[in-house]
């Protein structure tokens, strides 16, 4: 295959995973991938198939995260690079792929990142990503039994990977889901503050 689609993407994505919580999740990881390709002016494409994708695998096969994921889109014939980039995002955690280029650190960064700023969005009087400040995440942060499964250190390890501030990684990532804040279910209702 040369470079899958957008709709390549989705509908395999669909096959594998059927839970509205996962296909959220990829959306948010698509959404902040296509933004922080526009700032590093980079291809949103290639950098949103990426972030659309890379759960592939965790509904079906949980125990073999990443590993299955190579198997299907290998059968599928995707690019190496594409499969190297999801791959990476499960570096130290399930695979031994450091992430090396641009694209595979954000991935790397925001994909636990994502979650941990929905969390917080879902208890906020608002349940609104759009009116969301970095230091109400950064508050959730602290509070380590809150959205427990958002590894802070791969969060600031995939920050440092990137040169960036905790907080500016933090509010790129809330301006690139803010963008899809619809299609996430996180426009919430700002007229109840």
């Amino acid at each position: 295959m040369k470079n899958p689609t957008r709709e390549d993407a989705e509908k395999l994505f669909k096959q594998y995973n059927s839970t509205d919580n996962l296909w959220k999740h990829a959306l948010s990881v698509e959404a902040v991938m296509i933004h922080f390709a526009e700032k590093f002016n980079e291809d949103p494409l290639k950098w949103g198939v990426i972030g659309l994708i890379h759960d592939l695998d965790y509904e079906k096969y949980p125990e073999q995260h990443c590993t299955k994921t190579k198997e299907i889109l290998e059968q599928e014939d995707w690019p190496e690079d594409y499969i190297r980039a999801v791959l990476s995002h499960g570096w130290s955690l399930v695979t031994d792929v450091k992430p090396e280029l641009k694209m595979e650190k954000v991935l790397f960064a925001v994909d636990e990142l994502t979650g941990l700023i929905t969390a917080t969005v879902l208890v906020r009087p608002s349940r609104s990503i759009l009116d969301l400040k970095v230091k109400s995440v950064k508050k959730k942060w602290k509070d380590k039994s809150f959205a427990a499964g958002a590894s802070r250190d791969v969060i600031t390890k995939g920050a440092e990977m990137l040169g960036m501030e905790l907080s500016e990684l933090i509010d790129e990532t809330i301006k690139g889901m803010q963008k899809k804040a619809e299609e996430l279910g996180l426009k919430g209702n700002l007229e109840s503050n």
